[in-house]
Parts: structure tokens; C-alpha cells; sequence
């Protein structure tokens, strides 16, 4: 089983997206990674959820930071402004890569955040380039995980960290399509979360911390589903650039977490020295 990459592309695309979320945010003055934070943090959680890998990161000052799968780049926006380093984004999608580079000049930040548009299977990176790297609810898109880790190992430098934001399958079977990184399985591949642990130490990482958050999640996925069903989307978020089918991605993910379809992980993983 591979990526479609064609597929994912597709699943993602969306035009002009800079000039709609910075519409969207409005406002005096520039806009920052903080006003941006509703619309372009697109995973579960939002601006929270990259706090909390934050965290687990802990980045410092001039530090270098790999972003695998950056999206519209609000996440390594918000970590260049927080830490005062330097983050490379990258990301398979086109339109992202462009909203992505016009939302760094907006905010003033296109010096610390470069975006690079390719594939995480193949890192157009030397080795032992980056002192950190982090991924937020990509590797669902991604057949060959096992490549993946090890291509973020090899441009680790030797005790450099990877922290992880992933969703993973559940045990009570396939989740409820559509979902925000696919509209069915066919561009879907879900490790389970015993699977994700294997396949990291496959690729040579050291596991450091590893949390199944399905249970701590869940009260909150539960709470977001029923005011999305009973309210709609709220005036700011994703659905900005996504469309009103976000509704219905974020109603199947919660779904799918109640009834143990999909469970969530946090992980920090350490390329040894």
C-alpha cells in the first residue's frame, strides 16, 4: 500500500487562501501568529493542542526547527515568535506552501520561517540539519510511516528530538469518513498505537514519552462535537480556507474517538547521540 500523493493534493487544495484568512481576521494593524492563531493552527485543538507539544519540544532561542507538514504555517509561525527561532516548514500541498509564505511576510516573519514545498518521505535536507522537529496530524496520510521517522531522524542532529501529535487507530474498528486529512480510506493509513511505537524504534528513534491522550481528549472531543451539531462552526477557525465541510470532519473525528475508532497520541522521540 502507497500514498496517493495526487490524492492528498487534491483533498487539501484550496485557492487564495491567505487573502481570505487575513480578511477573515481583520483588525488594526498586522496581523501576528496570535490574531492568526484561530484560522491557521488546522488540527485538532487548535493554537491549545500546539502549546501542549510545545511542551514536550522545548525549544530554545536560535535553535533550528523542522515543521513535517507545515500546513499555512500558523504552528512554525507561532513557534519562531514564541522561542525566537527558526523553523522550515514543509508541506505536499501547493496552495498551502504560497498562503503559507504570504502569512510570514504579513506578519513580519518570512526571516525566521521558510516554507519548502515537497514530501516528508524524501526531505530535501542535508543531514543533522535541524535541532528539533515536530509533526501535528500528518502521518495519517502517510502508508510508509516507518520512512517518515527515519527521514526525520537523519536530519536530526544526534540528540535531537521529534515530538509527535498523531491520531492512530482505534480498536472498535475503521473511523467515520469523511475526516479533515481524508475523504475516505483510500488516503487514510492509521497505525495503531502499539504499531506507531514499533514503527518509530524501526527507524532508529528513541522513545522518550509516549501517551495515549484518547481518554484525557475525550471529554473535550465530546463537548466540541455537540456544539458543532447544535451551533454550526464558530465566526473564526479552518473553515475559513476548508469551507462548511469541516463541520462534518470534525463531527466523524469526535465520533469516531467516542466510540474508540481513533485514539491520540503524544510523543517525544530522541535521536540518540
Amino acid at each position: 500500500m502507497t500514498t496517493n500523493l495526487g490524492s492528498v493534493q487534491a483533498h487539501y487544495a484550496s485557492s487564495d487562501i491567505a487573502r481570505r484568512v487575513l480578511a477573515a481576521v481583520g483588525g488594526a494593524g498586522a496581523p501576528t501568529p496570535d490574531t492568526l492563531a484561530p484560522v491557521d493552527h488546522f488540527h485538532g485543538g487548535g493554537l491549545a493542542s500546539t502549546r501542549e507539544l510545545a511542551n514536550l519540544l522545548a525549544p530554545h532561542r536560535g535553535e533550528r526547527l523542522l515543521d513535517l507538514g507545515s500546513g499555512i504555517g500558523g504552528p512554525a509561525r507561532w513557534f519562531a515568535a514564541t522561542f525566537d527561532c527558526h523553523v522550515t516548514g514543509i508541506d505536499l500541498t501547493a496552495d498551502y506552501c504560497r498562503a503559507a509564505e504570504a502569512l510570514n511576510v504579513a506578519t513580519g516573519l518570512a526571516d525566521k520561517v521558510r516554507i519548502v514545498e515537497g514530501s516528508a518521505l524524501d526531505l530535501p535536507f542535508g543531514d543533522e540539519n535541524f535541532d528539533r522537529a515536530y509533526s501535528q496530524n500528518v502521518v495519517m496520510n502517510i502508508a510508509d510511516k516507518p520512512r517518515f521517522y527515519r527521514e526525520a531522524r537523519r536530519v536530526l542532529k544526534p540528540g535531537g528530538v521529534l515530538a509527535l501529535s498523531n491520531l492512530a487507530a482505534g480498536p472498535a474498528g475503521a473511523p467515520y469518513y469523511p475526516v479533515p486529512w481524508a475523504a475516505s480510506s483510500d488516503t487514510s493509513f492509521l497505525s495503531t498505537v502499539a504499531q506507531t511505537r514499533e514503527e518509530l524504534q524501526s527507524a532508529g528513534l528513541q522513545i522518550v514519552h509516549f501517551e495515549d491522550t484518547t481518554a484525557k481528549t475525550l471529554q473535550m472531543r465530546r463537548a466540541a462535537r455537540l456544539k458543532l451539531e447544535s451551533e454550526g462552526l464558530p465566526p473564526l477557525g479552518p473553515h475559513v480556507f476548508i469551507g462548511g465541510r469541516l463541520r462534518e470532519y470534525q463531527i466523524n473525528v469526535s465520533r469516531s474517538q467516542e466510540e474508540g475508532r481513533l485514539s491520540s497520541i503524544e510523543v517525544l522521540a530522541l535521536r540518540p547521540a
